[in-house]
């Protein structure tokens, strides 16, 4: 697999901190999928605490000033243009999709919003200028959408057992125009899936986990995202030929979620602990062979109550935080290299 030079500068930034923090135990395995059953492969537990690496980065908060009360960026591509959206999708701050670009002045915000809808977040993009996300209607109803050249085109699963009200969401798209994200049927279980742009077909993605999300997805063929099972959420990166990899979970948190991967197999996302409105959160990053880092924005507020969504090959970090007055705001993190 070729990498590019940022990718293994961050990968020995990371040999460098796991060195200094004991190597982790990693899951190097997991089992191929046969006839698309789930594997549960084996994942040992990491050291506690986990290796912190928010001082490898340099962070900056991005809002657009429509609302900035409430912002989330969600996804990164090379060149730094980043999905997100803003709005809490409370009365009156409906979600309102956006695209960001570098220098990330207010006039570099490009409105992007599902024509019709009540609410539309833009969720992952690529470097051809493919955007996806899903937008919703004035019932509540969520449908998945792929936009190129300003022409935006539904996606949806093709099936009988779909949520009520609907609902479906892509939440991620690689160079090659597929697409990843899922559905929820009619009993509330999500189910993974991919979507080629180009020949407009699906495929499912671990079609027999009880719960799965597709996040991700890396110009490999390589998917990130998260699946229950009887040990609770687990967040995964699953190859093309099958190989599953469980992300271990950290002592102590009640679930782990695969955001973001890039062509590197960094897989970023979001460990929670706790539950209910006890709950906190903090950002992790993880490769195959280097093992799981918290990162969360330093800002007050930040330790405890950030999201990593978005990762790209330079290593860029994109997501959210909540400040200490309640305001979520978006992140980018910029790997010193």
């Amino acid at each position: 697999m070729h990498l590019t030079h940022a990718i293994r500068a961050a990968q020995r930034r990371r040999c460098h901190l796991i060195a200094r923090w004991g190597r982790f135990a990693l899951a190097a395995g997991g089992s191929l999928l046969a006839a698309g059953a789930v594997a549960a492969p084996a994942a040992a537990a990491p050291s506690s605490p986990l290796p912190n690496a928010t001082g490898n980065f340099d962070f900056a908060t991005l809002d657009n000033q429509r609302d900035p009360t409430f912002n989330q960026l969600l996804g990164i591509n090379t060149s730094g243009v980043i999905a997100g959206y803003f709005g809490s999708g409370a009365a009156g701050h409906p979600n309102k999709g956006y695209v960001l670009s570098p220098p990330y002045t207010q006039r570099n915000y490009r409105n992007e919003n599902f024509p019709g809808s009540a609410q539309t977040q833009v969720t992952g993009l690529n470097n051809d200028g493919v955007t996806v996300g899903f937008w919703v209607n004035k019932k509540g109803a969520n449908f998945g959408f792929y936009n190129y050249r300003g022409r935006f085109h539904n996606v949806n699963f093709p099936t009988n057992d779909n949520a009520s009200p609907h609902f479906d969401q892509l939440l991620g798209v690689n160079d090659h125009g597929i697409a990843v994200g899922f559905y929820n049927d009619a009993k509330g279980s999500a189910h993974a899936f991919t979507y080629n742009i180009n020949r407009g077909t699906f495929h499912r993605v671990l079609p027999n986990a009880t719960s799965a999300t597709a996040a991700a997805i890396n110009n490999n063929g390589d998917i990130a995202g998260f699946y229950t099972n009887s040990a609770g959420t687990q967040a995964f990166l699953l190859y093309p030929n099958g190989h599953l990899i469980t992300i271990p979970t950290p002592a102590g948190a009640s679930m782990i979620q695969g955001l973001g991967v890039n062509d590197g197999d960094e897989v970023v996302g979001v460990i929670t602990t706790g539950s209910s409105s006890s709950a906190t959160t903090d950002g992790f990053i993880w490769a195959p062979g280097f093992g799981l880092e918290q990162v969360d924005d330093p800002n007050p507020g930040g330790a405890g109550s950030t999201t990593i969504n978005g990762v790209n090959d330079r290593g860029q970090l994109v997501g959210f935080y909540a400040d200490t007055g309640g305001n979520t705001h978006g992140l980018l993190a910029t790997p010193h290299i």
